[in-house]
């Protein structure tokens, strides 16, 4: 019988499924091992610098709407984020040392008090994004494009404050009917406060009422300033929104009392602080929502494409310890508008 010859092709095809099924465990096994490693990875912790010219301390109350604004999107510190609070402890021309520092550090996100510490971030980067907690005029400053469109790597939230001016004046007048003569306190070269001036004066035509301007550089000016005041008769004083201000408010609204004179601050924390009047924008709810732009620049969203928000929120205080320590009436429809009346 003729013997039949084996072919070896069956035996070589049924090594190949084994070679393939070895090759798909190997690299199964590689993936499970690189995926473990990944896993194993911590997570790059967010890092956002926080910028003011005031010490943390006199605006306590702000600080923490912003943290609690964090903590609402599910930002807890030195857990899943990190804040570098930067203070100038009211000295101004600190300003460039702490932005030099946060760029160093490279912070995801620069968060800014103010306009004089955007206008120090600007300078600083064009990279970084950068949330202005609050400005009375960001397009006027050259922060921003349009509110609609930033266009830059700047956006945030306006305070609206030269359009408010107006309505203090207007408050001023209704306490004081006689009033004739208002002393403005202030610092011209704090941006914004320009175009305050024009709202105010605007409104002082309307309502027939004559402007001193007192011009504060630093704070051994505020002594002289009321002295002024007293000189030309002022008969009510007009605060405007100053950094420097914020550390000596006691001492303005100690001042404006022993002087006799009503007066009416920007900030609802001035009349904590003993002031007579406030009327302005909510800043505690500006500095919790500047947390939302914060929290959507860490997610991808890129400064230019955020609109800049106008305000909602408004407040109007009084204290009538100070009316009365200084014998002054507050009107029944007047004290009916406040949003807080310190008794």
């Amino acid at each position: 019988m003729k013997k039949v010859k084996r072919s070896t092709t069956t035996g070589n095809s049924a090594l190949i499924p084994q070679h393939s099924v070895l090759c798909a465990a190997l690299c199964a096994l590689l993936f499970a091992l690189c995926s473990v490693a990944e896993a194993q990875q911590p997570k790059k912790v967010p890092h956002v610098g926080y910028l003011t010219v005031s010490p943390l301390s006199s605006n306590a109350s702000r600080n923490e709407a912003f943290r609690q604004g964090m903590r609402e999107l599910g930002y807890v510190e030195e857990k899943n984020i990190v804040i570098e609070w930067r203070s100038g402890d009211g000295k101004v021309e600190r300003k460039s040392e702490l932005v030099a520092e946060l760029v160093r550090l490279r912070v995801d996100v620069i968060v800014t008090s103010g306009p004089t510490m955007t206008r120090a971030a600007q300078q600083a980067t064009a990279t970084i994004p950068i949330v202005m907690a609050f400005d009375p005029d960001p397009v006027g400053n050259g922060f921003i494009a349009t509110l609609a469109r930033p266009g830059r790597n700047i956006t945030g939230l306006s305070s609206l404050s030269p359009e408010l001016s107006g309505k203090q004046l207007e408050l001023l007048k209704e306490i004081v009917p006689q009033l004739s003569r208002v002393a403005v306190l202030g610092t011209s070269a704090e941006p914004g406060n320009a175009q305050t001036l024009r709202e105010i004066e605007l409104a002082a035509d309307a309502f027939a009422v004559k402007l001193q301007y007192l011009e504060i550089a630093d704070s051994r000016d505020i002594g002289p300033a009321f002295r002024a005041a007293n000189k030309e008769h002022a008969g009510a004083m007009l605060v405007l929104q100053t950094p420097f201000f914020n550390p000596k408010r006691k001492q303005i609204a100690e001042l404006a009392l022993q002087n006799r004179l009503p007066a009416i601050y920007p900030q609802s924390e001035w009349v904590d602080d003993g002031g007579l009047m406030s009327y302005g924008v909510s800043f505690d709810a500006l500095y919790q929502r500047a947390a939302t732009y914060v929290d959507k620049i860490l997610k991808g969203t890129k400064p230019a494409d955020l609109p800049v928000e106008q305000p909602t929120t408004f407040e109007f205080l009084i204290n009538l310890k100070a009316a009365k320590q200084i014998g002054l009436t507050i009107p029944p429809d007047v004290l009916a508008r406040a949003d807080k009346v310190i008794r």
